[in-house]
């Protein structure tokens, strides 16, 4: 066993048994590479990751192989979804070199840090453009003895390129975007739409891509266009009856490597599903179907099942591959359920999942999708037979890491959906998680990134603060618990201060105190899931309603004017600023509900249920007083009566109504456009 034997990441665990001398990332690696004068092999990846899985089972457990890293070089594994600085950083080196990012990526570094070449997976003999990865290893190795210029020469092309590249972006002057700036971004965005299979683009892969869902979603509110709903519609339909979907158990799968949303790459991301999940229950505010509530349930039933910590924390990944075969868990021959299931039944569900003789995956299997719209309850009996007898195969790995920042995006989810769908124990299901968080991981006003076996280790980067923040925000107005809006005040006040660079006018994506990256990373663009810039942006600009406080509009304003050339320019990459931006445009909006408990509760329940993104919602019941968080938007608002709603906008505030009657028709006629 190797010295990962002794970290906590999943991932280096998978890494502990290899021949190779692995090191983790920190002080004793790069310590011995300086007093060593050796390159460093650095190899990130994560533990759901199956080319990771198949470089690992090729090259790092070859003794040959191993020996030959082991001889010329100090040898790094990285979790990227511990260290996801280092992997931003770093992927700018294959990117540089003209070739696609992607997992596991390989960098080679000078012992001062500086990269001279890197790429992503290296087979172990020739093939497809790409040397033999131990081939590679001898070249390089030489290359260092002999060519010491040459690698120089790169080392110092790198930096260069990856200082410019790590702040792409930040050069344009800051300008206020103003609604029909931000009506045309969104406009260009539905550009890319597939209209005929849903998503962006017209060709494999396709990701899910929740985050420009919900901004096309905020352009329907701002425009009326029932198109940009149609589309975002269309999209959640395609992917919840798809084999990117779990038919059986829930939660969706990481991406479709077709353009219909059949055959998904098999990974089940934290991330992913949280996204969804709030997209979801928007799209069941705007148009309710039962679709989205049985996705929804599904969903939050895999996330409960399968995907909670005893401490009530959601762990990180589900991996794709079982038994060293991809999707071998999720996917039925058709003589496999006609075995199990009996004549009737398996045509049945034959119908409703098109199953076939040939199958439409590898080895004659098929990937469930719907292709047959059937509810019945023996069809119901049915599936859930299926699944039964799918628990008894052998389980994907499952990732049982915490991170921070995917836990907010989900404690976000889940507040929302607790709302739209009436469930309190969805709602409890989001405290436990946010009180793990703040009382394990949140310390001495800094918060930490992972949890593992009882352990909490590694400072939090940009998006822990940003996506806890944001989630603590939608906790708050699902329980007007006024601790979880002191919490998320006091996460951004941290972030600010850990991580805004006065002189760039930008947010870092790890703290300015961090020493052991080559360059400064910025966090700038929404990828697989948000910049911590676009969460901490979004829970600013609730923070801004709900405490009255200028600052946190002062900071969302910055940041949105900051990047307006680059969202204007590329809004594909900006998903989740574009629907901070909307919220930022629309002032700030705050409704206080105020009254006694029994005439407040159908007034939130009116609330709960209408399509109203931008407006952050206070409930205080007569005779309660307002912490001093929240003093200076409540206090002076009499409840008129039983109850009394308050519609504000920057910082000013409409005539209260008193029925329900009008405040369905306030927040109809001023936060969503017309049938």
């Amino acid at each position: 066993m190797n010295r990962l034997a002794a970290e906590s990441s999943p991932y280096l665990r998978q890494h502990a048994s290899n021949p190779v001398d692995w090191y983790p990332w920190g002080a004793e690696a790069l310590e011995r590479a300086k007093q060593e004068h050796r390159p460093i092999v650095l190899s990130i990846g994560y533990s759901a990751c199956h080319w990771c899985h198949v470089m690992a089972h090729e090259s790092f457990e070859d003794p040959r192989t191993a020996a030959v890293m082991n001889q010329h070089f100090v040898n790094i594994k990285v979790d990227r979804e511990e260290r996801p600085e280092l992997d931003q950083l770093y992927q700018g080196v294959v990117q540089l070199m003209g070739r696609g990012g992607g997992w596991p990526l390989t960098v080679f570094l000078t012992p001062d840090l500086r990269p001279f070449y890197g790429g992503t997976y290296f087979p172990p003999a020739p093939r497809h453009g790409l040397p033999a990865f131990s081939t590679l290893l001898e070249s390089i190795g030489a290359a260092w003895v002999n060519e010491p210029g040459e690698i120089e020469k790169q080392a110092v092309a790198f930096k260069e390129g990856l200082t410019e590249f790590a702040s792409m972006g930040l050069e344009a002057a800051p300008s206020a975007l103003s609604p029909k700036e931000l009506e045309s971004t969104l406009g260009s965005l539905q550009k890319r739409i597939d209209r005929v299979n849903g998503g962006f683009g017209t060709r494999g892969p396709k990701f899910p891509e929740a985050m420009n869902l919900a901004a096309l979603l905020r352009g329907y509110r701002r425009t009326g266009d029932v198109t940009m709903r149609d589309d975002v519609l269309f999209t959640l339909e395609k992917l919840a009856k798809g084999g990117v979907y779990d038919q059986l158990g829930g939660g969706f799968h990481r991406y479709s490597v077709d353009e219909r949303w059949l055959v998904p790459h098999f990974e089940k991301m934290l991330y992913d599903n949280a996204l969804l999940l709030h997209l979801l229950s928007e799209a069941q505010l705007v148009a309710p179907r039962p679709l989205w509530k049985k996705t929804v349930e599904q969903t939050v039933g895999w996330l409960a099942r399968e995907m909670t910590s005893p401490e009530g924390g959601f762990f990180a990944a589900q991996d794709a591959d079982s038994e060293g075969e991809e999707g071998k868990f999720f996917v039925w021959r058709k003589d496999e359920v006609l075995a199990l299931l009996g004549p009737e039944d398996s045509a049945l569900v034959t119908e409703h999942f098109g199953l076939t003789d040939h199958g439409n995956f590898e080895h004659g299997a098929n990937v469930l999708e719907v292709v047959k719209d059937l509810d019945s309850p023996r069809l119901s009996a049915a599936r859930d037979r299926l699944f039964e007898a799918r628990t008894h195969r052998v389980a994907p790995g499952r990732d049982d890491k915490v991170l921070t920042g995917w836990n907010g995006l989900v404690i976000r989810g889940l507040a929302l959906a607790s709302r739209v769908f009436d469930r309190p124990d969805w709602k409890a299901m989001a405290v436990r998680c946010a009180d793990f968080l703040l009382s394990r991981l949140w310390r001495d006003g800094k918060l930490l990134r992972t949890f593992k076996d009882g352990q909490a280790k590694l400072d939090g980067v940009l998006e822990d603060y940003g996506d806890l923040a944001s989630g603590l925000v939608a906790l708050y107005q699902a329980t007007f618990d006024f601790r979880y809006l002191e919490a998320a005040q006091a996460l951004a006040d941290a972030a600010h201060a850990l991580f805004w660079d006065q002189e760039r006018q930008a947010y870092l994506a790890a703290p300015k105190s961090q020493t052991d990256l080559l360059v400064p990373t910025y966090a700038l663009h929404d990828n697989a899931f948000p910049s911590g810039a676009s969460t901490l942006t979004e829970a600013n600009v609730a923070l801004a309603a709900l405490t009255g406080q200028v600052r946190h509009l002062e900071r969302a304003t910055a940041w949105v004017e900051k990047l307006k050339a680059s969202v204007t320019e590329n809004p594909f990459g900006f998903g989740h600023l574009l629907v901070a931006a909307d919220t930022l445009l629309d002032g700030a909006a705050e409704l206080s509900l105020i009254g006694t408990s029994a005439a407040l509760t159908p007034f939130v329940s009116l609330v709960d249920h209408v399509w109203a993104p931008t407006i952050a919602v206070h409930r205080l019941a007569d005779g309660a007083l307002a912490p001093p968080i929240a003093q200076d938007v409540l206090a002076g608002r009499p409840s008129k009566g039983d109850a009394a709603a308050y519609l504000c906008r920057h910082f000013a505030c409409q005539a209260p109504v008193t029925t329900l009657a009008q405040l369905r028709a306030l927040l109809q006629s001023t936060t969503s456009p017309a049938p």
